[in-house]
């Protein structure tokens, strides 16, 4: 699983992602040095990096590169949550935290997507949907014993 972005990283991520075509460092860079003031070759480090780790592939133009991302922001944040919730010693109790601490865009937003993925597990889906619905309480598996899950950090 990955580890997350360091902050220069994620800030590189974010144009590449953003701009969604091969990026040249020098594109990078004057981009960031609207926000900050940073040198070239920090921003090349951190690139080469970047494809050291394999978030981004690269392809020789002339004596540069150009830097394609490997995978989406969506495709990134998904892998981490995925990453934070099968290290829980209690995945349902922290799935209903995560929940209760959504806006009410993010819910709808997550309803959506539990939408697109129901035809794959009706009732898993339907469990998220519930859950979702009511942060409070968290989705019950059948055959239950009746037992709440432990609450995160007890």
């Amino acid at each position: 699983m990955p580890r997350p972005l360091g902050e220069l990283e994620d800030a590189v991520m974010t144009r590449v992602w953003q701009w969604n075509r091969p990026v040249t460092v020098r594109e990078v860079l004057e981009d960031l040095q609207q926000e900050r003031s940073i040198a070239y070759t920090t921003v090349m480090t951190v690139m080469d990096n970047l494809h050291q780790k394999g978030w981004v592939r690269r392809e020789a133009e002339g004596r540069a590169y150009r830097y394609t991302a490997v995978s989406t922001r969506a495709a990134y944040s998904a892998a981490l949550m995925n990453e934070a919730w099968s290290t829980s010693d209690n995945p349902a109790a922290a799935l209903v935290a995560f929940f209760g601490m959504m806006s009410a865009e993010q819910r709808e937003a997550l309803r959506d997507a539990v939408r697109v993925v129901q035809h794959d597990d009706e009732s898993g889906a339907e469990a998220v949907a519930e859950a979702v619905a009511e942060p409070s309480a968290p989705p019950e598996a059948e055959g239950d014993s009746g037992e709440r899950p432990r609450e995160p950090g007890r």
